[in-house]
């Protein structure tokens, strides 16, 4: 099979193309990641080759050794992904050690895989070990709501999280463990992946203040969804603070408790206190 023609990659594309659409991509930012499974691997492997050389990751992924990723490739716009994705994305191999990694497939006009790929994969590593590999996907925007509130809101996860949960009833049952929040760091480097890989031990939703959000999900569809639930979230989060620092009312503690039992889900009880 053709690579373009994998449903994988399509999926990709069309996250890709969303994502852009919803305007969280200006020029060159954000990223995404995915870890294909195997069969998808051997479905394209005729277009694969391997003559290009092992570069330094950056960081150890030793969980992710031998495994394949197709990726955002640095310096890339994500609006130009479906117009010609050859040469915008990339399928990587990381090496036996989970130190390195080489091109097999993509950036046909040079170029490298994202800048925050120590990011991506050392939280693609920490998601694979907590769910048993159901977790395949990262994804990086840099939604306008949610980067404006980090302004206002004190860096907390306490704070963050019960604040978007309040604006929509969805949201506890879209991301019942809340969201975590990155103090301002240098992105691209390790640094920032250390501290993120810590948070997504614990959430599905890392915030980067005054940057942008990250998120991991099974699939392409359910992490679109959750960034998309988050940001929207954001959005009346931030219309209702332009209209009044005080709430007439609200989703109280109870309500909360009273919606997970309903919807079946733990909401843990740090997020639900009484303000």
């Amino acid at each position: 099979m053709k690579v373009l023609d994998a449903a994988f990659v399509q999926g990709f594309i069309r996250l890709c193309d969303d994502g852009f659409k919803q305007n969280w991509h200006e020029r060159n930012g954000g990223n995404l990641s995915y870890r294909i499974k195997p069969e998808e691997v051997e479905a394209v492997q005729e277009e694969l080759s391997y003559d290009k050389p092992w570069q330094p990751i950056g960081t150890s992924v030793p969980d992710l050794a031998g495994e394949y990723f197709l990726v955002t490739g640095s310096g890339k716009y994500f609006r130009n992904v479906i117009l010609d994705p050859a040469a915008n994305i990339c399928i990587i191999q990381v090496d036996e050690k989970g130190e390195s990694f080489r091109i097999c497939w993509g950036l046909v006009n040079g170029g490298r895989p994202t800048s925050e790929l120590p990011s991506h994969l050392m939280n693609l590593e920490v998601k694979k070990r907590q769910t048993n590999g159901r977790y395949r996907v990262v994804y990086h925007a840099h939604p306008t709501n949610t980067i404006a509130l980090t302004f206002v809101l004190p860096l907390e996860d306490k704070v963050f999280t019960r604040e978007l949960w309040e604006m929509a009833t969805e949201c506890p049952v879209v991301f019942p463990d809340g969201v975590g929040v990155v103090g301002w760091m240098v992105p691209g480097g390790r640094d920032i992946a250390v501290a993120t890989s810590q948070l997504m031990k614990k959430y599905d939703v890392a915030i980067w203040a005054h940057h942008g959000m990250f998120c991991s999900g099974e699939d392409f569809d359910l992490t679109f969804g959750l960034m998309h639930t988050v940001e929207k979230s954001a959005e009346i989060l931030v219309k209702v603070l332009s209209i009044t620092s005080n709430k007439l009312q609200t989703i109280t503690p109870e309500n909360f408790r009273d919606l997970a039992a309903d919807f079946k889900v733990s909401l843990p009880e740090e997020f639900l206190y009484e303000k």
